[in-house]
């Protein structure tokens, strides 16, 4: 038994070394650059300076400059992050898709004509008395 539990132990102690990790990340596609710039600061100085029995500022300029070191990393993306995103860029093409055709609708809608349907039944009713009143003047005529 106790043999055992040292076993144990001992698997779960093991563990891989950092070195193992980096190269694993590297091959799968991580990459560590470490980038620079360089911030050049002006600065405009005066000082007093007493010249025949005055004060004369004189004003000089001096620079400094400073470099800031900072890291691109670009860490890959899972298939499932992958595929996630192409799903998501799918929906709202057909998203647009769709919000596009409603308002090319609306926009036809409010482009076609009004009409009048109270006119359209005058009509119709002026041309229905108009044909009552032609057969009674075909039938009087005869």
């Amino acid at each position: 038994m106790g043999k055992l539990f040292i076993l144990i132990i001992s698997i779960l102690l093991y563990s891989c070394s950092a070195q193992f990790h980096l190269n694993k990340a590297i091959k799968k596609g991580y990459v560590c650059e470490e980038t620079g710039d360089t911030i050049r600061i002006t600065t405009l100085d005066s000082i007093p300076v007493i010249v025949n029995d005055t004060i004369v500022w004189e004003k000089f300029i001096s620079t400094k400059d400073t470099v800031i070191k900072y890291k691109n990393v670009y860490v890959p993306k899972t298939r499932i992050q992958l595929k996630r995103e192409y799903k998501i860029k799918i929906k709202t093409i057909y998203k647009d898709k769709v919000v596009e055709k409603a308002q090319a609708k609306a926009e036809g809608k409010k482009n076609r004509p009004k009409g009048n349907l109270n006119l359209l039944f005058v009509g119709v009713g002026i041309g229905l008395l108009l044909s009552f009143l032609w057969k009674y003047a075909k039938q009087s005529l005869i």
